[in-house]
């Protein structure tokens, strides 16, 4: 089985941008086409797209909706969505909307309801976001850092139905630190939910130490300042991964 490798387009004010440790006045700015980008991606290989409403993740609502649409309607294969998706009505409205999973970061530790009957309702369409700092939850676009940590959240839903969870270091995503193999190994095989990469991914080697780990529980990798920078080419990305 293939480690699925899913390109990021972060979205802020309608632009594709990469966050610095999901900092928003550290936004490096590569385009101003999502759904070009999106297309682009689809062109190289990718089979699944990584979708981020930066704003919206801060405002905890849809504020870059209309540059998402776009990238649904462009992009042929599965879109994930993430960024203020903090209620029923915003999950309905995507899923209606052609995005195949939508990330719930936030809500999850908040309103964990929400999550355990929209993964009954929406089976296999449901990720829980574990953003992670020093070890704890961090919510509302990484601004706080709760006291919970990452597998005792993650442990929570362990019986909820959700289809995977995606774990980012925050301290290393958009500074091509190198992923967190270790950090993200450990969640894998603490929990039965698969669990997806983000943060930090540099070039082809951590995609190569990602690998070996599908069968941990790995499912796939999220990548984008390493693309964007042309660190790491998507074919090679998608051929280390088989």
């Amino acid at each position: 089985m293939s480690l699925i490798i899913f390109p990021a387009i972060d979205l802020k004010g309608g632009q594709v941008v990469r966050l610095a440790e999901g900092d928003m006045d550290r936004a490096t700015i590569y385009g101003d086409n999502p759904a070009a980008q999106a297309r682009a991606f689809a062109d190289a290989g990718a089979s699944h797209l990584h979708v981020v409403d930066l704003d919206g993740a801060f405002a905890g609502k849809s504020i870059n909706g209309a540059a998402v649409a776009d990238i649904v309607e462009t992009f042929p294969g599965k879109v994930q969505l993430g960024g203020g998706i903090r209620n029923r009505e915003a999950i309905e409205r995507w899923l209606s909307l052609g995005v195949s999973r939508v990330v719930i970061g936030t809500a999850a530790l908040e309103n964990p309801d929400l999550v355990r009957e929209a993964a009954r309702d929406f089976p296999g369409q449901i990720v829980v976001a574990v953003d992670a700092r020093d070890g704890m939850v961090a919510t509302r676009g990484w601004a706080d850092v709760s006291t919970v940590g990452v597998v005792e959240l993650a442990k929570r839903f362990e019986d909820a139905g959700v289809a995977a969870l995606l774990f980012t270091d925050v301290g290393r995503d958009g500074l091509l630190k190198g992923c967190n193999v270790e950090a993200t190994v450990a969640l894998a095989r603490a929990v039965s939910i698969p669990v997806i990469a983000s943060g930090g991914v540099t070039d082809v080697r951590d995609i190569q130490l990602l690998r070996p780990h599908v069968a941990d529980g790995v499912e796939g990798v999220i990548t984008g300042r390493a693309l964007y920078d042309g660190r790491l080419a998507l074919g090679e990305a998608i051929e280390a991964a088989r």
